[in-house]
């Protein structure tokens, strides 16, 4: 009998719905996550009626993936369906009703509808990709050929991120920001130039961020940036150093050369 009523409470629920018969609120609550974290999607109720049935539905299908029947005091999770993408992932709160998604990824993303007796509400959920730490390089074939003297002497540099999607790519002097690019695709690579002072004294960072995370990655120009001269006395050192040990190996083969002469000599004097 009460698994009959269950049913019939089913079927009028959904038959409802379709009616329309009970409060629709139009507007979509958006929700935002970042990928691994929970989230929980808010039924509004401090606690259910005795004859409350929740049904929990995503997507364009609206595919049912958690209900709760007060009377029949039962809650499922179907996270067995839609390729068992919530697989261990769905819980129920048996006081509100709320679905609480744990361990999410981007492939959660998309519309959640919450149904019940009396009210429908609907959220969309968009779960964020972790970011990566942006990579600055340089020009590292080229090297300013002017004078210390000089204010035209350039660096220039190249900020860059890979596998990212629905991001900015920013550079930043200071607080000021210089330049930017965004993208909404999925898994793209962005990169975004920059041309420095070699004695510029200015703090830069080139930032990623989406909509509740970011990552920075600060520039040090005295290590990326470098003057032809400083590059010359760099190579110069480097030389200096190969030709002193150089030198240094061949004084000691020529040391253990004339010991083994002397050696020899000594022997032939006694024989």
């Amino acid at each position: 009998m009460m698994k009959m009523f269950h049913t019939l409470a089913f079927c009028c629920l959904s038959c409802c719905h379709l009616a329309g018969v009970f409060a629709d609120t139009d507007a979509v609550e958006s929700v935002s996550v970042l990928e691994g974290d929970s989230v929980a999607l808010d039924s509004g109720f401090t606690e259910m009626m005795d004859d409350d049935l929740i049904l929990w539905r995503f997507g364009a299908e609206n595919t049912l993936i958690a209900q709760i029947s007060v009377m029949a005091d039962s809650i499922t999770v179907y996270d067995d369906v839609l390729d068992e993408r919530f697989r261990d992932r769905l819980k129920l709160d048996n006081q509100t009703g709320s679905l609480i998604i744990t361990n999410t990824r981007t492939e959660h993303t998309g519309l959640y509808k919450l149904l019940t007796n009396s009210v429908s509400k609907s959220f969309s959920l968009t779960v964020y990709a972790r970011l990566p730490v942006p990579v600055i390089s340089s020009n590292s074939s080229q090297c300013s050929s002017s004078s210390s003297s000089s204010s035209s002497s350039y660096c220039s540099l190249l900020c860059s991120v890979v596998n990212v999607g629905h991001v900015t790519l920013s550079w930043y002097k200071g607080n000021s920001l210089l330049s930017s690019i965004s993208v909404s695709d999925l898994s793209i690579s962005l990169s975004l130039p920059l041309e420095v002072e070699y004695q510029d004294k200015n703090t830069y960072s080139c930032v990623l961020n989406n909509p509740i995370s970011n990552q920075t990655r600060h520039l040090d120009i005295s290590q990326l940036c470098h003057t032809c001269s400083e590059v010359h006395v760099s190579c110069c050192a480097t030389a200096e150093a190969v030709i002193r040990l150089v030198v240094t190996a061949l004084m000691g083969v020529a040391a253990a050369a004339a010991a083994v002469l002397l050696v020899n000599d000594i022997r032939s004097t006694r024989a």
